[in-house]
């Protein structure tokens, strides 16, 4: 069961000039596979070799964009430079929240011209052992005409459905700032 706090937003006016950009996936993207028409299956691999605190291991996504990263026990729990799962997790939900919130905002009218997020994932050692028990999402967007009241009730609509959002059993909050 998700839990959820209140939604803390804060509206901060300003009017940078707009930037665009086209995205395109990288020349090795891979199609994800489609079981049917509302499906989409992804994945990724690790490899583990050795005991926990002085062993490593890789990470790959078929998409190329993570080919045997490396992590250690020291990159998770100590300060060691690398990547591990938790900053994994923070930022496909930083993606997926801000995704979502564009669309939250499409819909109602107010297309996005930019959505910043920073997912914050707190690892806490519980009576289960190690265990992700909260994201701060931090969101700041440039959104024109919206008003403050519709841009909070649509970030805390995203907030509550984007799918890591549910996929997490942690306490998600949020704050998020109309630029």
């Amino acid at each position: 069961m998700l839990a959820h706090s209140a939604l803390n937003v804060s509206t901060v006016f300003s009017f940078p000039s707009p930037v665009s950009c086209l995205l395109s996936p990288p020349s090795n993207f891979v199609s994800p596979k489609k079981t049917n028409e509302e499906t989409v299956e992804r994945e990724a691999s690790a490899v583990w070799n050795g005991t926990l605190k002085e062993g490593n291991g890789t990470m790959t996504a078929p998409s190329g964009v993570l080919k045997d990263a490396r992590y250690t026990w020291a990159q998770r729990f100590a300060d060691d430079p690398g990547t591990n799962p938790e900053e994994l997790v923070a930022a496909a939900h930083a993606g997926c929240f801000s995704m979502a919130f564009s669309g939250k905002l499409t819909t109602a009218g107010f297309p996005p011209e930019r959505i910043a997020t920073t997912a914050t994932v707190t690892l806490e050692k519980t009576d289960a052992g190690m265990t992700v028990t909260k994201v701060h999402l931090s969101s700041r967007a440039n959104v024109p005409g919206v008003s403050p009241a519709v841009f909070a009730e649509q970030a805390e609509a995203a907030r509550a459905t984007c799918p890591i959002s549910r996929l997490l059993n942690a306490q998600i909050t949020l704050d998020a700032k109309l630029e």
